[in-house]
């Protein structure tokens, strides 16, 4: 592990240089590891897992997501097994399933945590807010979290491009004394690029947090509220979106995602510059008392209450599908869908 300053402020962070691949595969040449669930993040682990050298099945039921992962490659009664047979066969459980869903199939789980396994996660919501989801592993487990800084399809896709994303890594419960190998190994094996520490509970707070703010709801509402003003003020559907997403996703993210925001803001227009920095202030001024309000309700579990309540709704999908359906048929998205077309390599 290597202490690295970010900023002024030392964190440990573990590079794929000081615990290579080969280290890793060494750490778990012995161990089976079930990833259970297919749906978000259990392709891009499991695959990467697979890819890497490792001693991987899949524990997934029957059903689209099941017929998936045979595509996949995982084969019925070899590497792909129900959940409670996988999770009998291994040593490391990677419970990958819907927050929901792990409430759920708990039980199931549970009664294959035989002492010395290991009980991993990539959300620290179920170990968080145990009290509410009624997840509390037993004593003789190793508990611990590798967290991919993005979705599992950016996992896999950067893997295959022969790069890693970030990951932060959590240890909950060292019942063995190698828990901190294990998830360190784990997460190089699924494809971090670097591992950052961190613990659950400070986990699951940013990474809710960060859903709800700049990573998807505030970026919708604030991309909306400027396409409306430039529509309501003439402006037509092409040039309010290309001024209001195409230019930001196509053109400064990329230059953003490289060096940062201070060299974008070096490289732009002493017009685009001036205009930043003043408006910069103000955005900032009424927008924070969103985040703080919102910060609050995810550390006093308002937001997990809200989430398990909603989630658990037998009818869950076709409201959350109905919702989704209005937000990809507003015009600000449907005009979206005919740019894409017309960008140059798609013609």
């Amino acid at each position: 592990m290597a202490v690295m300053n970010f900023g002024g402020v030392d964190e440990n962070v573990v590079t794929r240089e000081e615990f290579p691949l080969e280290k890793a595969r060494e750490v778990l040449k012995d161990e089976v590891i079930a990833v259970i669930g297919y749906g978000v993040q259990g392709p891009g682990q499991s695959l990467n897992l697979r890819d890497n050298g490792f001693n991987v099945i899949v524990g997934q039921r029957k059903g689209k997501t099941y017929d998936k992962a045979v595509a996949d490659g995982w084969v019925p009664g070899e590497t792909l097994f129900d959940i409670e047979e996988a999770c009998a066969k291994a040593t490391i459980i990677q419970v990958l399933l819907s927050d929901a869903a792990q409430i759920e199939v708990w039980p199931r789980i549970k009664k294959y945590l035989t002492p010395g396994k290991a009980l991993y996660f990539s959300h620290g919501f179920a170990i968080t807010y145990k009290e509410r989801t009624n997840i509390i592993p037993p004593a003789d487990v190793d508990v611990i979290l590798v967290a991919p800084k993005g979705s599992g399809t950016s996992l896999r896709r950067m893997f295959l491009q022969g790069r890693g994303l970030n990951s932060s890594y959590a240890i909950f419960q060292d019942a063995t004394g190698r828990a901190f190998d294990r998830v360190v190994a784990l997460g190089i094996g699924v494809g971090s690029g670097y591992l950052f520490e961190t613990t659950f509970k400070k986990e699951v707070y940013s990474d809710l947090t960060g859903e709800r703010g700049t990573l998807m709801g505030a970026i919708q509402g604030l991309l909306l509220a400027q396409y409306e003003t430039l529509r309501e003020h003439g402006h037509e559907p092409s040039e309010a979106f290309n001024e209001t997403v195409e230019e930001l996703t196509q053109s400064l993210m990329p230059l953003f995602a490289e060096n940062g925001m201070d060299w974008m803001y070096a490289n732009c227009s002493t017009t685009a510059q001036r205009g930043a920095l003043d408006w910069m202030g103000p955005f900032h001024d009424a927008t924070k008392p969103v985040f703080e309000k919102l910060y609050s309700e995810v550390a006093c579990g308002n937001e997990a209450q809200r989430s398990i309540d909603t989630n658990s709704k037998p009818d869950y999908r076709e409201g959350l599908e109905k919702e989704l359906k209005a937000l990809r048929e507003s015009e600000m998205w449907r005009a979206g869908a005919v740019v894409r077309k017309l960008r140059p390599e798609n013609n």
